[in-house]
């Protein structure tokens, strides 16, 4: 009987260290969140700028010049590796996903599917690669309506013929609002 109560015991006190464990935040997810908040505010800020000033075509230009800019002077700062990754890629030669991109990346889509908001969507795991223990962070991008000019499926012939000339191997079209365009992906060695 005192071997059950004390085990009973030690059990309770392993649940409770569990538990506190989980809620505590990590600090490379918070880091990781400030990382993504600083380069979709920007990013979104100079889309909505070259939106106002030219229409969605002026948008395509953001997307395929500032946002890789906006990611490597993130990345050098903040010691991340920091991008964006889809399903279906635009720019397939700067932006596609590797396998754990791509398991995230579906599972992030079946959990839209099952009804789970898109907006707080993320995951994050501890990753043995081939230089050792990696920290990887991914948070989806929903499709809000201005994403749709670009990446719906009702767009303009001028916004095609754009994306057409710049991204010739383009995938990233067919959207609805609500979707999971995408992911921000981070990543930096432990």
């Amino acid at each position: 009987m005192k071997l059950i109560a004390r085990l009973t015991a030690a059990t309770a006190i392993l649940a409770t260290t569990t538990l506190s464990a989980e809620t505590t935040p990590n600090p490379n997810v918070e880091e990781a969140k400030g990382i993504v908040k600083e380069f979709a505010t920007t990013l979104q800020g100079e889309l909505q700028a070259a939106i106002k000033e030219g229409g969605p075509t002026n948008a395509i230009a953001v997307c395929q010049d500032r946002a890789p800019a906006i990611a490597a002077d993130l990345s050098e700062r903040s010691g991340w590796q920091v991008g964006r990754t889809s399903l279906k890629t635009r720019n397939t030669a700067g932006n596609a996903p590797d396998a754990w991109e791509q398991e995230v990346l579906a599972d992030f889509d079946a959990r839209r599917v099952a009804g789970e908001d898109v907006q707080p969507m993320a995951y994050a795991a501890v990753v043995e690669t081939a230089d050792g223990e990696t920290f990887r962070f991914m948070k989806a991008i929903p499709t809000g309506e201005v994403c749709l000019a670009c990446h719906g499926s009702d767009i303009t012939p001028e916004v095609a013929a754009a994306i057409d000339e710049r991204y010739p191997d383009d995938k990233a079209r067919g959207y609805s609002l609500g979707d999971v365009r995408g992911a921000f992906s981070l990543s930096k060695p432990l």
